[in-house]
């Protein structure tokens, strides 16, 4: 196995997989690795239909084999350190690897022991998450009779920030198919401020928490969960709060207990894990101040190291951590990585922020948020073509489009090197 590479990609998902297949349309004589250890690649984004029994998580899997791009070098092995001042990656199986050009896209990590108790109780009994099971949280969803259902998300910064309440508004329409909203509480709480900060987004939304009749709880930070007798604690992270503010609502048994810390008993409980940048990314010399890869906002190239790009989940970007936005990221990379092997400046800018987050309100009912960093809503003209006109308004065929079309899109296009 060569042990040094023009381009060496850390991360197969798909970060990764989209750059490298995308450099290789550009050129196919490229020198491509990609250092990649899982053997199967997963769609994600379909975790919250399968967590509400709506798609097969069969589907989303495929083998890492069928998808790795042809004409690059699969190196099965896990990077464990960065020398980047020599251009070297060390590995756990194969030695130290050097590069002309790095991509850096390993992804992020749960950390669910952030929490206290979340990860004695995770995926276990009636606490459940999309995020790293969502087949145990349809057994969940199906299994639940009545009582608190509590959604909720962490303070890190997560992928896909709007699936924690994705999961709420389906297990709301699934109450109210099944007749259980007259016996059911849905609580969602969030450490944010508002339910979404895209404004048209975030008025169709509050209509949706309406409709469902749903406890909604901002600047509430998840603290402390006891599995074992059902309550989950949080933290009223509330800057601007009242401190003659009681928050307590004995409809739902909840509990000021001191000055800032509330008590939730559950019924069942989804959360989002905390999340982070993996290990040996954070170990290194690469992250900014919070722990993410540090690169340039708008042309992806690492702040301090030149031959050095990253993007996806692991990017220190102020916006949402989606498919969607790698979409937008990946052309920038490519450009840029292209330009620098014929020795001109790495100027291209262009990427913008863009990120989207097709947030399902109910079975067969979605809008989709697409927005850049200040938060602009920005949906693509093309959705006309589906006779969508307002995508901030919820819509059978937007949901149609996440269920089917989203999911060929992703496996015989993006992943192909294809402009979508």
């Amino acid at each position: 196995m060569k042990s040094h590479h023009q381009i060496l990609i850390i991360g197969g998902g798909t970060a990764g997989i989209m750059t490298a297949a995308r450099l290789l349309k550009k050129d196919k004589n490229l020198d491509i690795a990609i250092i990649e250890p899982a053997d199967t690649h997963y769609y994600q984004p379909a975790w919250t239909l399968v967590g509400a029994g709506d798609y097969d998580y069969k589907k989303t899997a495929k083998p890492m084999a069928d998808i790795m791009p042809d004409h690059v070098q699969w190196i099965k092995d896990y990077a464990t350190a960065f020398a980047p001042e020599s251009n070297i990656i060390s590995t756990k199986s194969n030695g130290n690897i050097t590069y002309d050009f790095l991509v850096v896209a390993p992804g992020l990590v749960m950390e669910p022991s952030m929490i206290d108790g979340l990860k004695e109780g995770l995926d276990k009994g009636i606490v459940c998450s999309n995020y790293t099971d969502p087949e145990h949280t349809w057994e969940v969803l199906k299994n639940f009779k009545g009582g608190n259902a509590v959604f909720t998300q962490p303070t890190t910064p997560i992928k896909c920030g709007g699936a924690p309440q994705k999961i709420a508004y389906l297990a709301a329409d699934y109450f109210k198919k099944h007749n259980l909203t007259h016996k059911s509480n849905v609580i969602f709480a969030t450490p944010g401020s508002v339910i979404f900060g895209v404004k048209p987004i975030r008025e169709t939304l509050m209509k949706v928490i309406g409709r469902y009749g749903i406890h909604f709880k901002p600047f509430y930070a998840p603290h402390k969960i006891d599995s074992e007798n059902k309550i989950i604690y949080f933290k009223h992270v509330d800057p601007d709060e009242n401190k003659c503010v009681i928050n307590e609502d004995p409809a739902i048994g909840e509990l000021a207990i001191e000055e800032n810390i509330i008590k939730i008993p559950f019924d069942m409980l989804h959360i989002a894990p905390p999340q982070v940048a993996p290990k040996f990314i954070r170990d290194s010399s690469l992250v900014n101040t919070s722990g993410w890869l540090d690169v340039n906002h708008h042309s992806l190239q690492h702040n301090k190291y030149s031959n050095i790009f990253g993007l996806g989940d692991v990017a220190g970007l102020p916006t949402a951590k989606t498919g969607a936005a790698i979409r937008k990221q990946a052309p920038v990379v490519v450009d840029n990585i292209l330009k620098l092997i014929k020795h001109q400046e790495a100027s291209n800018k262009n990427y913008k922020g863009y990120s989207s987050c097709p947030l399902v309100t109910g079975y067969g009912k979605m809008t989709l948020a697409e927005f850049d960093y200040d938060s602009n809503f920005t949906p693509d003209p093309k959705l006309k073509r589906m006779l969508i006109f307002n995508s901030a308004k919820e819509h059978w065929r937007l949901y149609m489009f996440k269920k089917v079309m989203l999911p060929y899109l992703y496996w015989n296009k993006m992943l192909k090197g294809q402009d979508v």
